[in-house]
């Protein structure tokens, strides 16, 4: 300041400024910094309090609920470079009967995110009583959380780097999402609508076609463990041998797998570029 001629200061008040440490120089300024309302403390992210005020469940905190309680997740399909924008897969997991519903993401948005679960729920055959998500910040900010007390759907989140809490819809990432899609980049309008064309065909035969164990009762020996499942079953017949007062007054699709059958899900479907795209298991990129 003083060589481009902003200052001047006497030689005494000039030694003193510069004999002063950090902290004597804090204390110096802190009424001023008070009243200016710029006093350098440290504040919590906005995030954090809105991660405070989301409960969190863990993977043994289920306690077997109706059907309506679902795990959330997003699946990048960015290939082996994260860089620029692609489009994202919206996952929903039932805990009850494993229902799931896919949808992509244009981009990861939350009010976007919002419009897609609000599509996704009409789709359900039952209503949506609960939403558990990892603490990612497209779940994680006010947008998500008050559309979620809107419509009444009970919030809840993993703890940090336990994937193992979203253990039912990291399976479904892979089974059903990675296993159809594979690893490589999408991107673009064009994109989108092929995966989206082609995920009204895989509901269909994942929910009504695709059975698979759900575990009954689990028994520690030592160090050996027991296992016990129930018969294979697919989605829908799980929720049809739910009981009527738990699925919410909502008509279970009991007709659907004999008017669909499991040929004209797959042949019938005008997917265009999704068939030739995604018709093929791909590898991890390395």
């Amino acid at each position: 300041m003083e060589r481009h001629g902003h200052v001047q200061l006497g030689s005494e008040v000039r030694t003193r400024l510069l004999t002063m440490s950090a902290a004597t120089i804090d204390r110096a300024l802190r009424d001023i910094r008070r009243q200016a309302g710029t006093a350098t403390r440290r504040r919590s992210a906005p995030s954090a309090a809105i991660r405070r005020s989301v409960p969190v469940r863990t993977f043994d905190g289920w306690d077997d609920p109706p059907p309506g309680f679902v795990e959330a997740d997003l699946v990048a399909h960015s290939g082996p470079v994260t860089r620029g924008s692609f489009v994202y897969t919206l996952v929903l997991t039932d805990i009850a009967t494993g229902w799931t519903e896919c949808a992509p993401l244009l981009v990861r948005e939350q009010r976007l995110l919002t419009e897609v679960l609000g599509e996704l729920r009409h789709l359900i055959p039952f209503p949506l009583l609960g939403l558990d998500t990892d603490n990612d910040s497209v779940f994680i900010n006010e947008t998500f959380r008050d559309y979620c007390e809107q419509v009444g759907i009970e919030f809840t989140r993993c703890r940090p780097y336990r994937k193992n809490d979203q253990a039912w819809v990291e399976q479904k990432n892979g089974a059903v999402v990675r296993r159809m899609i594979g690893y490589r980049r999408f991107e673009g309008l064009e994109a989108a609508a092929a995966l989206a064309r082609l995920y009204t065909a895989m509901r269909l035969f994942v929910n009504f076609f695709q059975p698979s164990f759900k575990l009954a009762a689990k028994a520690c020996d030592g160090a050996q463990v027991r296992k016990r499942y129930h018969p294979p079953a697919t989605p829908c017949q799980r929720l049809l041998g739910a009981p009527a007062d738990q699925r919410g007054g909502a008509t279970p699709p009991e007709r659907a797998p004999r008017q669909v059958g499991p040929g004209p899900a797959v042949e019938g479907d005008p997917c265009g570029p999704a068939a030739a795209c995604c018709g093929r298991r791909q590898s991890r990129p390395q």
